[in-house]
């Protein structure tokens, strides 16, 4: 008999526990911890030719070699932007969204568009199921095989025999192994079966690309050790009432986290947007109140959004604060800032706020634009067509310099806006422009230019 152990597990956060207790003590949730027997015996999944008393040597940093690292190109200008150039042979990245957002549909897209031989294991969808999207995607792949599967044993066995350039696993919560006794998407066989894929990626060098279910509160299930195990973690995040979804880097061993992808859904797939800008200003010829144009900056690439505000009497007790896409706390305290610093008396008002598009913006370079149209639409004057705003607003009212404005600039020039309002510190080192570049230090000073 091999040895086992009992273990208790919170199934929120993943704790580990000798014993079970009401509430988990690291996430405070009551009643999630569970039992699980762990089962310790000599694994026999992944297998390679490394002889079994080998170790590695410590070396001298400048004895190390550095090899010029090549990436597996996606056939995705998006996808490869946000993975910092392609998929790093021997990597594990983990893709997370919501049901339905179009996790399945993204990397299917990808699998039958490359050259390489391509494994989709997939845990829960028959194959029919996935040839049916298949058809609708891109009709003809000879490169992609698909494999539905939940044993990891099974898996590799496959994967021994079709030796695929690239593994993806949809999703990591419906495998299992032989070597742990619980069920399917419990803690220890989520940490077990990630722990044999890293093993076999890191040995065979092959890329390997995991689906993964998020919880209510927006987070990927299971335990947070899971995040920590792989290289890449990828949000695929949007609302499904609108078209558009967004695909940020949340961590990334390869290249940098603030770069973002832009898709299109449609009928026949996930279509790349190349110029974001256009898609997110809605083409509207007449001169509406409470719409002004932001100047953001999302990874390298320069985006222009339109923010929405709405302003109306209060008809309940409590004036109503709302916000879609931009922070709620932040919102609260720019309101503040016209009360005290313009003198603009907004207490006793709703004030609604939208990012269009379905996208949502941290960047503190809108506050400018978010303030411009409560202004506009508080006094119900229009902003004139062709301004843009990129500056930061502080709590004493001042214009504040934010980064890169040399490239909100130039992406403004491009779309054809004539005027963009910039802090007076901030230092622009191109030495002409098309556009003309309003330099305002304080938030009077904006009042002034817009509604006179």
């Amino acid at each position: 008999m091999a040895k086992t152990k009992t273990a208790f597990f919170c199934q929120n956060c993943g704790a580990q526990f000798p014993k079970w207790i009401g509430q988990c003590s690291s996430c405070k949730e009551w009643n999630t911890i569970v039992e699980e027997v762990v089962q310790k015996e000599d694994k026999k999944g992944w297998k390679t030719d490394r002889p079994a008393n080998t170790s590695n040597k410590p070396l001298r940093v400048s004895e190390i070699t550095q090899e010029k690292e090549l990436r597996l190109d996606t056939k995705d200008q998006e996808f490869n932007r946000v993975l910092g150039g392609g998929l790093v042979p021997g990597s594990l990245t983990l893709l997370g969204g919501e049901p339905g957002i179009g996790k399945s549909t993204l990397l299917l897209q990808i699998a039958l568009k490359l050259p390489y031989k391509i494994l989709y294991v997939s845990g829960e969808e028959s194959q029919r199921q996935i040839k049916m999207r298949a058809d609708r995607i891109q009709p003809k792949s000879e490169n992609c095989y698909i494999l539905t599967e939940t044993k990891t044993q099974n898996i590799f066995q496959q994967i021994a025999s079709i030796e695929p350039d690239l593994v993806v696993i949809d999703s990591i919560q419906t495998l299992h192994t032989d070597y742990i006794e619980s069920a399917a998407g419990s803690i220890s066989q989520i940490r077990e079966c990630t722990a044999e894929l890293i093993k076999f990626a890191k040995e065979s060098h092959t890329p390997v690309i995991l689906v993964g279910h998020i919880t209510k509160d927006g987070t990927i299930a299971g335990p947070k050790i899971l995040e920590h195990m792989v290289d890449t973690v990828l949000q695929f995040e949007g609302d499904r009432n609108y078209v558009y979804r967004i695909l940020r880097s949340l961590k990334n061993r390869f290249g940098s986290t603030a770069e973002l992808g832009i898709y299109e859904m449609q009928g026949s797939g996930l279509r790349e947007v190349n110029n974001p800008s256009e898609v997110l200003i809605s083409k509207n010829d007449e001169d509406l109140s409470g719409t002004a144009i932001a100047a953001t900056v999302e990874g390298m690439r320069p985006l222009l959004i339109e923010i929405q505000a709405l302003v109306s009497t209060a008809v309940y007790g409590t004036p109503q604060r709302s916000a879609t896409g931009f922070n709620a706390k932040r919102l609260n305290m720019l309101l503040a800032v016209l009360e005290k610093r313009a003198g603009f008396k907004l207490g006793a008002k709703d004030v609604f706020l939208n990012i269009t598009g379905g996208i949502s913006v941290d960047d503190p370079a809108i506050d400018l634009a978010v303030m411009a149209a409560i202004l506009s639409s508080n006094s119900d004057i229009a902003i004139e067509k062709g301004v843009c705003f990129a500056a930061e607003v502080g709590l004493a009212g001042e214009i504040r310099p934010v980064q890169r404005v040399d490239q909100r600039i130039l992406e403004a020039e491009k779309l054809g806006f004539s005027k963009i309002f910039v802090s007076k510190n901030n230092k622009i080192g191109l030495k002409q422009s098309g556009i003309q570049i309003q330099k305002v230090s304080k938030i009077e000073d904006v009042v002034a230019h817009l509604f006179g």
